[in-house]
């Protein structure tokens, strides 16, 4: 077997589903050739490989490229003025009612260039890549209107151009009401579904579709007519559901065969059963729950009980979580929902691969995969989850490289 490069000495979490736990092998040899994974054994096995280069990992852990399955990476702004309100006193709900939350981040992603959405997304970026991410969705939300959520799409596709790194993208233009909407949610509702959307997908600017199902964004009669428009055009979804309160979005979003569910600090268990029985990944966002301090935890042992996917990621926004550090959610995930060791490196990994569709592909270390790894000093994976403030990557490896 011939390859281009050959990892060797390394203690190698998988992930891999058909192998217990992290799926781990304790002194292990990675080959890739042509950016793909060729070769995961155990170094001490027969197997022979003639590789244009070989590197000694000397006991390092390898794992999987850590993917952020759930980010709103590109926006115009900040929203530092609307956190001094909250630490004040005043809800979220509250901000967003008189104007605030995500119709002021709208005001400054429109008036924002494509190059300046670009430029002033690239430092969160380097702050994830810089944690060994190699795999990112972002979604649009800000711009509300169809050359704004086109030229927010456009530059989360381009980050993918000027880093090396994968980029997946998502509309979510059912995310809050632009002003000149005038408040009439089914008008706005419909636009998307005969106007915005159709200019996306033959665009080809989104990989998927989503939604933010609540009291004070859209019900979920309106998603579900969203849903429908997104599967006529061959387009997953996904949902912002049961943050605030069970309005049934995870059932709503289970019902579409969704890829993911996320937030659900209030989804029930028929929502649980739901999820369970089509799939759809459970994807925790305690980012979002820390900063606006929620109190209501999601039903995380509902989940457990049901055979629900659990999957972590940042919610990167101006809003409600500016978090840029997977590491720091995990740690997050272990303290705040009493998630385990393996549930955080899985939900950074194979889940959330599996929340973006993508598990065919990355997640996991995997022969016919791509070779996207993480290289860490560190003598056990818990230190991955334990440590906060501290970022011991050694090597990122994507596709190879």
């Amino acid at each position: 077997m011939r390859c281009d490069r050959l990892w060797r000495g390394a203690r190698i979490a998988t992930l891999a589903p058909d192998r217990p736990g992290l799926g781990i092998i304790e002194n292990g040899v990675i080959g890739v050739r042509d950016g793909r994974i060729v070769l995961v054994a155990d170094q001490c096995s027969e197997v022979e490989c003639q590789a244009d280069e070989t590197i000694a990992c000397e006991g390092r852990w390898i794992t999987p490229g850590l993917i952020d399955c759930h980010t709103h990476l590109v926006f115009g702004g900040d929203r530092a003025a609307e956190f001094e309100q909250r630490l004040a006193g005043v809800s979220y709900e509250a901000i967003a009612r008189a104007g605030g939350g995500i119709v002021s981040t709208m005001k400054a992603t429109r008036a924002a260039s494509e190059e300046e959405l670009v430029a002033s997304a690239l430092p969160r970026l380097d702050a994830l890549i810089g944690e060994g991410v190699t795999t990112v969705e972002i979604k649009s939300g800000y711009g509300l209107s169809t050359a704004a959520e086109m030229k927010s799409l456009r530059a989360a596709r381009a980050l993918g151009e000027v880093r090396p790194v994968s980029v997946t993208t998502t509309f979510l233009g059912a995310h809050a009401m632009p002003p000149e909407s005038m408040g009439d949610k089914d008008g706005y509702i419909d636009h998307l579904r005969r106007n915005m959307l159709p200019a996306i997908a033959t665009a080809g600017l989104a990989d998927a579709v989503d939604g933010f199902c609540e009291g004070i964004a859209f019900s979920p009669a309106q998603i579900e007519r969203l849903f429908k428009a997104a599967r006529d055009l061959g387009l997953p979804v996904k949902l912002h559901a049961d943050q605030l309160s069970n309005l049934h979005g995870a059932a709503l979003a289970a019902s579409f065969g969704a890829l993911s569910a996320d937030h659900l600090e209030h989804t029930d268990a028929e929502g649980a059963v739901a999820m369970a029985q089509a799939g759809t990944v459970a994807v925790l966002l305690p980012g979002a729950f820390y900063f606006i301090r929620e109190t209501k935890l999601p039903p995380v042992d509902l989940f457990r009980r049901h055979g629900v996917k659990l999957a972590l990621a940042t919610d990167c926004n101006p809003g409600t979580s500016p978090l840029t550090s997977l590491l720091l959610t995990m740690n997050m995930g272990a303290t705040l929902f009493r998630l385990t060791v393996e549930e955080c490196l899985a939900g950074v990994t194979r889940e959330a691969a599996r929340a973006l569709g993508r598990l065919d592909e990355v997640g996991t270390i995997e022969v016919g995969k791509y070779c996207d790894l993480a290289i860490w000093d560190i003598e056990r994976p818990a230190e991955l989850v334990y440590r906060m403030g501290f970022n011991p990557l050694h090597a990122r490896v994507w596709r190879g490289q």
